[in-house]
């Protein structure tokens, strides 16, 4: 049988390695929030230059025919 002795120093230690568990965690949600931030920075960022682009481009997807002959021909002519 353990002795009423090692009782507190071992739920002392439990605890103590729960606080350290715990310090770990939000340090760990600190640093996937702020990486989630950037994301979504980076996505809106994006999201601009692509309707940027688009606006550019005319919004017809791309099915519009060439404007001349010479537009039609590959890049090594």
């Amino acid at each position: 049988m353990a002795s009423t002795q090692s009782t507190p120093h071992t739920t002392d230690q439990r605890l103590t390695e729960l606080e350290i568990k715990a310090s770990y965690a939000d340090d760990l949600l600190d640093t996937l929030n702020a990486q989630v931030a950037r994301q979504q920075e980076q996505i809106d960022l994006l999201l601009r230059d692509v309707s940027r682009l688009r606006q550019q481009g005319g919004d017809d997807g791309g099915t519009h025919a060439p404007s001349s002959p010479r537009d039609e021909l590959p890049p090594h002519y």
